[in-house]
């Protein structure tokens, strides 16, 4: 019989858990006349998992603001805002110049969720056994919308830049855990590094506690 001290709250877990590990090496540069960043990433996949993975599904987060009609527009009219539905073409964000390629140069397939454009899936040159790691990169591109609609954003000259550049969804027991980006909730992302190096203007500080 096991016997437990008061207030003391026993955690049964039942199968084999694992983490995935995704470590980012991220270079971005701000356009600050534009209001557009340029980047590079390159993400080391590791695969802890029981499980071989073909396909890697990635988050695009700020296609949110590219088209009226995505989970964040809806998610914001039924909050009675209507900004981001009515919003002119150059309020608007979004995420591009996307060239998947793996660890050797070779171009990978990508395409679009059939529902939701700030969502992909990236299908990798060869299976990704349980353990072992690849390598994916790419050069991207973001719009950075106005920042009267929701977390990413800039007004004038002044940018919060959050959930903006290409993430590797969560692969966890109950398997892929793909979501459209919203105002209201939070994100689920994998463990891992980043190595960051940001260039701007010389008239600006960064403040930082998280990406």
């Amino acid at each position: 019989m096991l016997k437990f001290l008061p207030g003391l709250i026993p955690l049964f877990l039942q199968g084999q858990y694992f983490q995935q590990r995704v470590d980012h090496t991220i270079s971005v540069r701000l356009d600050d006349v534009a209001h557009v960043l340029h980047g590079e990433e390159a993400l080391r996949y590791t695969n802890n998992s029981s499980t071989a993975l073909d396909t890697l599904w990635m988050h695009l987060w700020p296609n949110a603001y590219a088209t009226p009609n995505t989970a964040l527009d809806r998610q914001l009219v039924r909050m009675g805002e209507l900004d981001l539905h009515f919003a002119k073409p150059e309020e608007r964000g979004g995420i591009d110049s996307l060239d998947f390629r793996d660890g050797n140069g070779t171009r990978l397939v990508w395409g679009y969720h059939g529902e939701h454009k700030d969502i992909s899936w990236v299908k990798l040159s060869t299976a990704l056994l349980p353990g072992a790691t690849t390598t994916i990169s790419t050069p991207f591109r973001v719009k950075v919308p106005d920042g009267k609609f929701s977390r990413l954003g800039h007004t004038g000259q002044a940018y919060y830049i959050t959930q903006w550049f290409p993430k590797p969804a969560v692969f966890d027991h109950n398997g892929w855990h793909i979501m459209p980006y919203l105002t209201q909730g939070e994100f689920y992302s994998e463990f891992g590094s980043y190595d960051v190096t940001i260039t701007l203007p010389d008239n600006y500080v960064v403040g930082a506690t998280g990406l």
